[in-house]
């Protein structure tokens, strides 16, 4: 796969994907510039090289017609800032007039393209769509690993048609760090994977097993689990339609050597609320009627033994409801035990992303991934669409 330092760039129209698909209140600020500060190296390196710099990205999901709502200019506005120089605002993304405004880009100037999502030409991949995107660049760069899991015009097709192609230095840290972790480990390798449902996240349970040293269930998808070995999970949210599934991953778990560990307490509760009463039980112990929201401290522990020994780690998804404050120590525990281990830590998704954030460790952590639906389609040990188009 090319690098942006492999691609000539000088006078050159670099047609950028990012993702700028931002957080904003509701006076239109952006709360969380987050995934604007991970581009600017690549963007300032296309500016410093003269290059001529074409932005393009989605916001939301304007479902294919024009929104105001869901329009960039607020970000273009903000990223004046961090960029130090002027960006100017294209009224569309493709068409005669953004191809005019591309042509009158001198060396080291910005211009931001309205919201790809505005068509619906974009989420289908049509050919013609990628084509008149492919029009306005002689180089294209993407460096947007968040959606390089998404066959989309500005990931796929655009970038087919434009020869000179290669990733941006976020995207190819993203798949450096991924590859640290996963094809070549230092080990212990350990998984830890959590979240709602196990049926999300089955094909990378199953991947992962043949992978990995050590595998930590934890969240709701823990439940399923629970109830294949018997447990009474009462209330709690359970796939029973994938109770044989999770049967097997212990079976192959046990029969590949793979150490699979699952919560031995939780924390539970009539209702999720954070004014609910709640009660530590072990996994044996959950009353009917009440569900089981968060893993409870002697889980805690015992993941952290777990982590003691490994030397790479890999995490997606919460192990409870942990944006309600009363069920979020065990996620929080958990953040810390990471934290504090001796090993690469990579961590994927929004959600472990939050949790590591509200535990005031990112610091510690080796690596926060940018994508959450990307990492996890890595983890099932799948290629990405906007990544085999580059190599």
């Amino acid at each position: 796969m090319k690098n942006i330092k492999d691609l000539a760039l000088e006078n050159q129209r670099v047609l950028i994907r990012v993702d700028f698909n931002v957080p904003m209140d509701e006076k239109g600020a952006i709360t969380d510039d987050t995934r604007i500060r991970e581009a600017l190296p690549t963007l300032e390196f296309i500016k410093n090289n003269n290059g001529r710099l074409i932005i393009c990205s989605h916001r939301g999901r304007p479902k294919g017609e024009r929104n105001p709502d869901f329009s960039l200019a607020p970000v273009a506005a903000h990223l004046e800032k961090l960029l130090g120089c002027g960006v100017q605002m294209s009224s569309d993304c493709i068409g005669q007039e953004v191809e005019e405004e591309v042509s009158r880009l001198a060396p080291g100037e910005v211009l931001m393209l309205e919201n790809l999502r505005f068509h619906k030409e974009e989420t289908e991949n049509d050919a013609a769509f990628s084509e008149q995107l492919a029009r306005l660049a002689d180089v294209y760069v993407n460096d947007a690993f968040a959606v390089s899991h998404r066959a989309h015009a500005s990931v796929a097709g655009a970038a087919e048609r434009v020869a000179s192609r290669g990733a941006g230095f976020l995207l190819q840290k993203e798949m450096d760090y991924f590859q640290r972790a996963m094809a070549d480990p230092i080990r212990p390798l350990a998984a830890i994977v959590g979240g709602a449902k196990v049926s999300s996240k089955l094909g990378a349970l199953e991947n992962m097993l043949s992978r990995v040293d050590k595998m930590i269930i934890g969240g709701a998808m823990a439940n399923t689990f629970l109830k294949a070995l018997g447990c009474s999970v009462g209330a709690s949210l359970v796939e029973d339609e994938l109770l044989g599934a999770a049967r097997s991953l212990l079976q192959q778990a046990e029969t590949q050597g793979v150490k699979l560990f699952l919560p031995v307490d939780l924390i539970v509760a009539e209702a999720l609320a954070n004014d609910a009463v709640s009660k530590q039980v072990t996994c044996h112990e959950i009353p009917d009627g009440w569900m089981a929201l968060d893993i409870g401290p002697a889980t805690s522990i015992y993941f952290q033994e777990a982590l003691a020994d490994v030397r790479t780690i890999v995490w997606n998804g919460p192990m409870g409801a942990f944006e309600m404050d009363s069920f979020a120590r065990g996620t929080m525990a958990l953040c810390h035990s990471v934290a504090a281990s001796h090993a690469l830590s990579i961590t994927g998704g929004g959600d472990s992303n939050a949790a590591v954030k509200k535990a005031g460790v990112s610091d510690s952590i080796g690596y926060m991934s940018t994508g959450g639906g990307a990492f996890l389609q890595l983890m099932e040990g799948k290629t990405l669409p906007g990544v085999e188009i580059l190599r």
